[in-house]
């Protein structure tokens, strides 16, 4: 019983180093002279501590019977000769979904749609923290015509020369100059085209033909937009209208959740992956094909479709049934988050927490430990003194027989002397007759 506490004990040992480690990395994260970045690589530490002490929860055994992953509820130690003389212990999980330091995560899983050569589909990194509302999202690979952006304002089509136009987006923005005369004007500057209106004694006089004008005569402009549009009469200002750059022509992805979709435009075909960069849905999926294939595989006219599903990867503690046999180990996909200050700062106390629960744990299992040992030197005794008893019942009394010996002993010797001294008397008379 005493080596079977030792053993627990000696694991919750490291657990208790692995909390105070954490609660280190806790306190570090907490301070806001880390970037995000530092933060993410802490987390990464925090997240592997975790698993550790779920490993060590899972794993910890004495006899093949584990030892603090919940299952030990009601042990006995027989410490007696007779019935019902047993003490009993149990000793509670330690994994680090029970010490409230572990945290559930999102997992994307997916295939290829039916018929494709081009095995599974894989992923480089976590992800699925960015997906909107845990949607399923959907993976479309295709051929895509060049588009051309274009926003009609007034009757004045402004459209982008170039399909794609270096991913840029534009505004455009018609401008009333207000109460002083002023000549039309066309200026593009930060991506936003600001038409200032020709202003007379009649109000504007600036109409869609003047604009178009304006715009496709401009040396700059032109490289960038061309402008459609005729009409004789004058232009009223309008606020900002924005509109992207387009699509060259080539290959992209779609990714969809049903709601949101993102375009990304394959660069390279040879790549064996793809990211949606940072997308605000999407951000953080990078998605790596399987079995060193490429996306040129993808290139046919099929056109594969990738099926990806959200899933949660829940922390659990270790399930057992009704009789006591486990049905799953504790899992733990996570470390408590410290990614940000605030999560950092109310990970301090939770862990705080966790080491206050180890530290009883330990405390109890050492009071059971000096219990038991106080129970050898009991039984010890017991022993000793039965032992005693049964000496006393079966063995001898020495001394009472030596004195019995003694005196049987002077009784036989006396008797001897009497005899010879008896057998003297004869002889003694016939020397006096002679």
């Amino acid at each position: 019983g005493i080596s079977l506490i030792q053993t627990a004990e000696g694991a919750l040992n490291e657990t208790h180093s692995i909390l105070q480690r954490m609660r280190e990395l806790a306190v570090q994260s907490a301070s806001d002279t880390n970037t995000e970045k530092d933060r993410a690589e802490l987390q990464k530490e925090v997240d592997q501590l975790a698993e550790e002490l779920t490993r060590i929860a899972n794993n910890t055994e004495f006899n093949t019977q584990n030892l603090i992953n919940g299952g030990i509820t009601n042990i006995k130690f027989h410490i007696g000769a007779n019935k019902e003389q047993h003490i009993e212990l149990a000793i509670n999980a330690m994994d680090a979904h029970s010490l409230g330091v572990a945290r559930s995560v999102k997992e994307l899983t997916g295939e290829i749609a039916t018929g494709s050569s081009i095995g599974s589909v894989t992923f480089a990194n976590e992800v699925g923290q960015y997906v909107v509302d845990e949607a399923d999202l959907t993976f479309k690979y295709e051929e895509v015509e060049a588009q051309k952006a274009s926003v009609t304002i007034q009757g004045v089509t402004i459209e982008v020369n170039a399909a794609g136009a270096d991913g840029n987006k534009y505004s455009v923005v018609f401008v009333d100059p207000g109460d002083a005369d002023q000549e039309l004007s066309v200026s593009l500057e930060e991506n936003t085209l600001t038409v200032i209106l020709a202003k007379g004694d009649s109000g504007i006089t600036s109409t869609a033909t003047e604009i178009v004008n304006k715009i496709n005569n401009d040396d700059t402009l032109k490289t960038i937009f061309t402008a459609s549009g005729t009409g004789s009469t004058s232009v009223n200002a309008a606020g900002p209208t924005s509109f992207s750059g387009g699509v060259d022509a080539g290959d992209v992805i779609e990714v969809s959740d049903g709601t949101n979709s993102k375009k990304i435009a394959i660069t390279d075909k040879t790549a064996t992956s793809f990211s949606t960069g940072d997308d605000a849905d999407f951000g953080g999926i990078t998605i790596t094909l399987t079995e060193g294939k490429t996306l040129e595989n993808l290139t046919d006219t099929t056109k594969e479709k990738f099926a990806i599903s959200v899933t949660d990867v829940e922390a659990q503690a270790a399930q057992f049934d009704s009789e006591g046999n486990l049905i799953s180990e504790a899992v733990a996909p996570a470390g408590i988050d410290i990614s940000s200050q605030e999560a950092a700062n109310e990970a301090i106390t939770i862990i705080n927490d966790a080491i206050e629960t180890v530290s009883t744990e330990r405390s109890k299992l050492g009071a059971y430990q000096n219990r038991l040992e106080h129970t050898i030197n009991n039984l010890g005794t017991s022993a000793e003194n039965l032992t005693a008893a049964e000496s006393r019942i079966r063995d001898v009394d020495m001394a009472k027989e030596m004195m019995e010996f003694t005196k049987n002993n002077i009784i036989s010797q006396a008797a001897t002397a009497m005899l010879a001294q008896a057998n003297m008397m004869p002889q003694l008379v016939l020397q006096l007759l002679q």
